[in-house]
């Protein structure tokens, strides 16, 4: 679909397709063929043989790879081809290895692998432009596909058909349904064939470098690459443990070749700040024990129920510890080597080979989150550091709004003059509204005499974009009685959000999208998909799902990115730092995401209700990195195409292993009920290790497998794959290219039909589309089950955190509106502890492990900790009205085992802010939150989510605000917005003052006695206010003179003087006191 094409709107099931504000008929333009033969296991050039000819490792399919892949390989490795599995016969010049002199022609072959003119050229007129429908299809000819590593078998069984470099499997052509199709070898005579470093090691003669010349240069080369591999020996024996993926401490990562080193590495935890972390966690669980063992055995009689209350509670509590810190018992810092991906993939003056991203932008309702946000979001996209051919940017408005369409077309006007500024000037954030507002020295490493005067212009040019964007805002406030009209006269096709059509619009494009220097921009597309009356459309994850659906149709890019429309892009390399990941050859087999933290903008300096969240980000997702992942924080996150089409992973035979305490603790792992499906079991898991084609899961399918083909590729029925996928043989054929890329069968004429088609309301009917597949229904909090079931079938995650954030975001900073957003999070997680996908009972078939699933239990059961959380708040004001303590008087032994325990419990927040880099501030901001959260939201969300679930009584969910502070700093902290959810915690501060008071009066009154047992209940209280602080001083709003902490101790205070005031009664003379104390009452 061009960029000028204009907007398409239309509904499938009404046989409706309309083109809006039509441009021109104009195709596609053809791009560039950039077909080269590159080796297709470490990304270098395959060269030639002596006699100028092309190397062909393999006569049998022509797989590209290199002579020092091929030698290594035969070598060390299979001795057999990655992608037909044909062993490998010796080439001219290439030492013999252990096998050739059983195979009969040994001797070296030439002109075996030709290919005819005809069969060429009937292949070129098949394929024709088909292969070019997209920026994403060019990767076709120049992605590498890491297909053996290391010497690991790797099966053929579906072979990869994403690139002309292998063998495409296609319904029809003119070679018949399902010939195999290979491109020529090619060579432009006019390129230099670059220089390969070989190892010295090897035989000089496999090479064909024999001469006293080059010994010289190998010897002086040789003892450079000795000196980098004792500093790399040095560098990795630092960190103290395995390399992640290489099964060394470092000694084998020093190559020949750098591209066959990793692209990332762990970096482990100090053990100076583990280990006693470590220590503390087990004596913690020592004290906890012996702590409630005596709490059990030492009832208060007199206060029975107050005590069983507070055992109870406390018992909760120590569970609900237990979840939560086990999980992070091995945590592990990462490190990308962005300079190794560009040598491997991105190499200066060739043809980029980086995988192709498709970012997904998320908005709903304008007036919540303004366009101009919005705005700054998708422009930060279309300036990234990446390949433009490579990235393309969907912006899915779900409400239909037509100030989202012309704020976006805005957008693509101005991003023609903000991304060149962005790249030439290399400045970050690539955000305009947060560029110009950053209070730094601009001038900073800039070099270039023109800067100065062009950001000047840049900054203007900005400012008026603002003002055209305020100016579509405040037309959008009221709407006309005829409903909006585009500039053309055409009615809005979404006057009605909840009726309305599907709508597409590519702003821009290869095909049309160029800036103001003519290099082109990214692609940059408008989706709105159809609503009807009376289906169910899932709110954000119906919207995402559709968005994978229609960009597979257009770009079909391998890995996906969300954000938020209000998380931009803080770092330009953000893309490759997850690419380190995500195209790493270990890794990216069983990488289901890459997860970034969340960083935000905005807050103000002590975070009051710690919107940052510091301690869940840089403490608890660290430790889980060190299991199987982080959980998935819904914006932030690179996904793998294939893990959200419920494929199953590739995994090693050490990851097919039991988890080591599952092994101790249960023995071996049951596959299966029966015979046959152990056998089932058996066979898919060695599929697995073998293929590098992810398999879907057996069980799942109600068609089962067709069976095998010649080559023994695995197929399954076209009604099978409609079930699971939708009946849209376009995206279908689009799942199978694991690589991305448009498949070379498709017609650029079908594309625009096709789209429409899948982002149409009834598509998902009876499919597998929320299920298995995609973002996952069920639950308001979409993030969490979906990561859950990728780790249910084996995928790990990363947690990646570069030094310079990855992105920002809004987060709102009142009170009221941070309440609501805990409660959406809390109701979600209520919605999936009721639900059939609660990790306490699923998913125990799959690869989840315990540590894991564990996290995964933490983080559905957290609001059930508000129930005994309120309760233990409100205890201390009951003990100080009815002068009763939930503790017995205790010996000197017992009070030994309270101390350790508080001492227990600072010292593993200590600890944990050690290694995690959190600071005194954000951990104490962040246990204030968890009082405040706990008695109001988490509260709140259990007794919802049991109306919910139990009783269908549905609860609107409620966009968070994203206003921008135009009332001065920080102005909406100190907005005061009335809610329920203000009661509980009102409730529980006015308790314990008033128990303050009431037990300080008692004892005023008992005499100095009963001061000794009232210090104990006046600790629990205090405890409870301190925690409540910030809530408090939310409540009283602004106060431009008077701190909030004056007006507490003023009231506490004059209430305790008042109470002094009547029992000291100084105006009263003695004689009248005593006549008073003398006269006889009603008792006389």
């Amino acid at each position: 679909m061009e960029a000028n094409a204009g907007m398409v709107a239309g509904s499938h099931k009404r046989n409706e397709l309309v083109r809006i504000r039509h441009d021109s008929d104009s195709g596609p333009k053809p791009l560039k063929n950039l077909n080269g033969q590159i080796c297709q296991i470490c990304g270098d050039t395959v060269g030639v043989t002596a006699s100028g000819d092309l190397f062909v490792a393999c006569n049998e399919c022509a797989f590209p790879v290199c002579r020092a892949c091929y030698e290594y390989e035969r070598k060390d490795g299979n001795q057999s081809c990655p992608q037909c599995k044909t062993r490998y016969k010796r080439q001219k010049g290439c030492p013999r290895v252990d096998g050739d002199d059983e195979e009969e022609d040994i001797d070296d072959l030439e002109d075996e692998f030709n290919y005819s003119q005809g069969k060429s050229k009937a292949r070129s007129q098949w394929l024709g432009d088909d292969v070019e429908l997209s920026a994403s299809s060019r990767r076709e000819s120049q992605q590498p596909i890491p297909l053996l590593t290391h010497g690991q078998s790797v099966s053929g069984e579906i072979p990869p058909s994403t690139q002309d470099t292998h063998s495409v499997r296609s319904t029809s052509g003119p070679l018949g349904p399902g010939d195999r199709v290979q491109s020529l070898p090619y060579v432009d005579p006019r390129r230099p064939v670059p220089v390969r470093i070989v190892d010295p090691s090897k035989d000089l003669n496999s090479y064909g470098l024999g001469n006293v010349d080059w010994k010289e240069r190998v010897e002086g080369w040789k003892l450079k690459q000795e000196k980098n591999m004792v500093q790399m020996t040095n560098k990795y024996s630092e960190g103290k443990g395995d390399i992640e993926g290489t099964g060394s401490n470092g000694e084998e990562l020093q190559t020949a070749d750098d591209a066959r080193q990793p692209l990332s590495r762990v970096v482990p935890i100090p053990s100076s700040h583990l280990t006693p972390y470590r220590v503390v966690i087990i004596l913690r669980l020592i004290i906890l024990g012996f702590f409630l063992q005596y709490r059990c055995t030492h009832p208060v009689k007199d206060a029975y129920p107050l005590w069983l209350t507070s055992v109870i509670c406390e018992i909760w509590f120590a569970l609900s510890w237990l979840l939560d810190q086990f999980p992070k018992w091995y945590p592990i810092n990462r490190e990308t080597y962005l300079e190794r991906l560009a040598l491997r993939y991105d190499r200066e003056g060739e043809p980029s080979q980086l995988a192709p991203v498709d970012v997904f932008v998320s908005t709903v309702d304008p007036m919540k989150e303004p366009p101009l946000i919005t705005a700054n979001t998708v422009l930060s996209i279309l300036a990234v550091d990446y390949p433009v051919d490579k990235v393309s940017c969907y912006v899915s408005d779900d409400g239909a709004a037509m100030l989202t369409f012309e704020a976006l077309s805005e957008t693509a006007e101005f991003a023609r003059k903000w991304v060149p500024f962005c790249k030439k000037h290399n400045i970050e954030p690539r955000a305009p509204e947060f560029y110009f507002a950053q209070k730094i020295d601009y001038l900073k490493d800039k070099i270039q005499p023109s800067f100065v005067k062009e950001r000047r212009a840049m900054k203007r040019e900005y400012e008026e974009f603002k003002v055209r964007i305020n100016a579509l805002v405040a037309k959008a406030q009221k709407m006309p009685e005829e409903g909006w009209t585009m500039q053309d006269g055409t009615p809005w096709p979404g006057n009605n959000t909840r009726d309305h059509p599907g709508m597409i619009q590519v702003f821009l494009g290869h095909s049309g999208g160029l800036d103001t220097d003519g290099n082109e921009l990214p692609r940059l597309v408008y989706v709105s998909r159809e609503k009807r009356p009376g289906f169910q459309h899932h709110k954000k994850a119906g919207a995402m799902n559709a968005l994978i659906r229609v960009s597979a149709v257009l770009t079909n890019g391998a890995y996906l990115l969300n954000v938020d429309c209000d998380h931009y892009f803080n770092n330009s390399k953000a893309l490759k730092e997850a690419m380190c990941f995500m195209m790493d050859r270990v890794l990216g087999k069983k990488t289901c995401y890459v997860q970034f933290p969340q960083r935000f903008d905005g807050i103000d300096l002590h975070d009051r209700y710690a919107n940052r969240n510091i301690v869940f980000f840089d403490i608890n997702l660290k430790g889980l990195d060190g299991l199987q992942g982080p959980v998935y924080v819904g914006t932030g996150c690179c996904f793998n195409r294939q893990a959200l089409y419920g494929y199953d992973p590739v995994l090693t035979e050490e990851d097919l292993q039991p988890n080591i305490i599952v092994k101790s603790c249960c023995g071996t792992r049951k596959k299966g009920r029966s015979a046959n499906k152990k056998y089932i079991d058996k066979k898919r898991e060695m599929k697995r290790t073998e293929s590098n084609i992810p398999i879907f899961n057996i069980e799942d399918m109600e068609e089962g497998v067709e069976g095998y083909d010649d080559e023994k590729s695995l197929l399954m029925s076209q009604k099978s794959l409609e079930k699971r996928f939708g009946q849209s043989p376009v995206f279908i054929a689009a799942t199978f290219m694991e690589m991305g890329g448009i498949p070379p069968t498709t017609n650029p004429s079908t594309l625009l039909k096709e789209a429409i088609h899948v982002i149409s309301c009834g598509y998902e009917d009876k499919t597998e589309w929320g299920k298995e597949i995609g973002w996952i229904y069920g639950s308001v909090t979409e993030d969490i089950l979906t990561g859950f079931k990728m780790h249910a079938r084996g995928w790990i995650s990363i947690y990646c955190m570069p030094p310079r954030p990855a992105f920002k975001g809004s987060a709102p900073i009142n009170l009221s509106d941070r309440l609501n957003q805990v409660l959406r999070w809390a109701l979600g997680s209520i919605e999936i502890l009721l639900s059939r996908h609660c990790p306490i009972w699923y998913g125990y078939n799959g690869r989840l492990q315990l540590l894991e699933r564990l996290a995964y239990i933490n983080t559905i059961v957290y609001p059930l900790t508000s129930i005994p959380l309120l309760a233990y708040c409100v205890l201390p004001a009951i003990c100080l009205l009815t002068n009763k303590f939930i503790i017995p008087e205790i010996s000197n032994f017992a009070s030994m085992w309270f101390i350790l325990l508080f001492v227990s419990i600072f010292a593993t927040g200590i600890l944990e802010m050690r290694w995690g880099g959190v600071s005194v501030e954000d951990w104490w901001r962040n246990e204030q939150f968890w009082v405040i959260g706990g008695t109001s939201a988490h509260l709140f969300a259990v007794f919802q989510g049991l109306l919910k679930v139990l009783a269908g009584i549905d609860t609107n969910f409620t966009v968070t605000s994203k206003a921008s502070d135009d009332d001065g700093e920080f102005a909406e902290l100190y907005v005061f917005k009335w809610t329920s959810l203000l009661i509980p915690p009102t409730t529980v501060l006015i308790v314990n003052l008033v128990g303050i008071v009431a037990g300080v009066s008692y004892a005023i009154n008992s005499g100095y006695q009963s001061w000794g047992p009232l210090f104990g209940k006046l600790f629990f209280a205090i405890w409870v206010i301190v925690h409540l602080y910030p809530f408090l001083k939310g409540l009283l709003g602004r106060q431009n003179r008077t701190p909030t902490i004056v007006i507490v101790w003023s009231i506490l205070l004059a209430s305790i003087f008042s109470l002094l005031w009547v029992r000291i009664d100084p105006f009263t003379s003695e004689a009248t006191r005593r006549a008073a104390n003398g006269q006889c009452g009603v008792n006389c």
